[in-house]
């Protein structure tokens, strides 16, 4: 049975002292021997982690004690070995790099659509509007080449940066349509739906993203694996190692 457990979360809340709370995020990961990486930014928390599970667990019942992250959740996995060969606690300017100022969802996300939702919209063919239903993949193409839903856009861009703009030239196609954002565990997909309806996109995210999908729907409408940031590479819809 795998014995290591991987969690994947983020949040955005307001960090003002994402400096000083390096080190002790760094301190308290290493005393529980959990590895992996956690990236802070004025505009919140981003971790992936693995290590025994009550020590994983903790950590992160530890984190939510601050109030900022207080509403982080998480998406669990197992592993039979440990997938990071360290621990690191980076400070960046953002958790995930978009470079649009405007984009703050720690000021409001845009909405969310749950697994259940989104697997009866594709089972209808519809929403609940009737309106057709657009997935949009803001993964950068290497990711989608393992896998993606059935006929989801694919804008093949290389960085999150670019998304902005290819999605700009594609989104007249979108007009009545219901865009459903799409990414590995929310945090691209968050952005990507305020930036969206910024520009009157009716977009909407994927509430937990893939691995959230995975963990409520299994593989329905999905088409491969889910391409991870470590060394197990890529889970399957059963949240298990690619073999």
């Amino acid at each position: 049975m795998a014995s290591v457990l991987n969690v994947s979360a983020y949040l955005f809340t307001r960090i003002d002292d994402a400096v000083a709370l390096r080190p002790v995020l760094r301190d308290r990961a290493d005393a529980a021997r959990i590895k992996g990486t956690i990236l802070l930014a004025e505009e919140g928390i981003n971790l992936f982690l693995a290590g025994d599970a009550d020590a994983v667990r903790g950590f992160v019942a530890a984190l939510r004690d601050d109030e900022r992250f207080a509403a982080l959740t998480t998406k669990e996995s197992w592993s039979d070995d440990q997938p990071f060969g360290k621990m690191l606690v980076k400070v960046k300017r953002e958790i995930i790099r978009m470079d649009h100022p405007t984009v703050r969802p720690d000021d409001g996300r845009a909405p969310a659509v749950a697994p259940a939702t989104l697997r009866r919209w594709l089972d209808d063919g519809h929403d609940d509007a009737g309106r057709d239903v657009v997935l949009l993949d803001t993964r950068n193409a290497f990711e989608v080449d393992y896998g993606t839903f059935d006929g989801a856009v694919d804008l093949r861009i290389v960085r999150f940066t670019q998304f902005p703009d290819a999605a700009a030239a594609v989104c007249d196609d979108w007009a009545g349509k219901t865009v459903v954002s799409f990414c590995t565990g929310g945090i691209r997909c968050e952005k990507a739906a305020i930036h969206l309806r910024e520009q009157g996109v009716e977009a909407f995210q994927l509430d937990g993203g893939i691995l959230g999908y995975f963990a409520h729907e299994g593989g329905a409408h999905w088409n491969g694996e889910c391409f991870v940031f470590d060394e197990r590479e890529a889970l399957g819809p059963d949240l298990a190692p690619r073999a």
